[in-house]
């Protein structure tokens, strides 16, 4: 069974489902890029402390530190059952030393699943996206309404639309979004490392073909 996972596609494309879904399924930890950087802070480590005095300045937290940090991270006790890294990498420059890294501790990258979607639907998605302010939890106006309007099934905070989430901010997006990625796809594609999803399938339909490919 593949256990260690990238998760990749644009923003709207159903990550943030598919990764819950998976994580509760096959016990998998999920680990975005703040959060892995949010946990070394609070841990005081080395690293940790380093990334803070990039963000708390507003700045890129640079290759080398987010490297360390992931690779930290990675070599955790949680992890040794699989991880679902979201968010990272993000450039050729963090793939290429992920992809050594992951080896060098004994838990390397077994797929890359890629969430493909047209821009008129993620525009769709988006422009009718909402989160819960408390536990992140992400809800849509018309496809995955909450049992009562504006208030999270899960944990009763409130929901709310991010400000990025309108149609020419997501034009801006997802250009950044295919400039930046298309050379991590080529890359994992060459490795034999990259499966490609049909996201507009739905969440249920999507779960289901990811779950029999990471079994197989």
């Amino acid at each position: 069974m593949k256990k260690n996972i990238i998760l990749m596609g644009p923003p709207g494309a159903g990550k943030g489902t598919a990764a819950k879904q998976l994580q509760t399924a096959f016990n998998l930890v999920h680990i975005s890029t703040g959060d892995m950087f949010r946990e070394a802070m609070k841990e005081g480590t080395e690293l940790g402390k380093l990334a803070k005095t990039f963000i708390e300045k507003g700045d890129l937290v640079p290759d080398d530190v987010t490297i360390g940090i992931v690779r930290e991270r990675l070599s955790k006790p949680d992890c040794a059952n699989g991880y679902l890294l979201d968010g990272f990498p993000r450039t050729l420059v963090q793939a290429e030393a992920l992809e050594k890294l992951s080896k060098e501790i004994g838990r390397p990258i077994d797929t890359v699943i890629n969430l493909d979607c047209n821009q008129e639907e993620l525009i769709r998605r988006i422009s009718g996206r909402r989160v819960c302010k408390v536990c992140g939890t992400p809800y849509h106006v018309v496809t995955m309404k909450p049992k009562v309007e504006g208030v999270c099934d899960h944990c009763g905070g409130p929901l709310y639309q991010r400000p990025d989430d309108n149609e020419e901010a997501l034009k801006v997006r997802l250009h950044h979004y295919v400039e930046s990625t298309k050379p991590l796809l080529d890359y994992y594609e060459k490795l034999g490392l990259l499966k490609n999803f049909n996201s507009l399938v739905g969440a249920t339909t999507l779960f289901d073909e990811i779950s029999q490919y990471l079994k197989a």
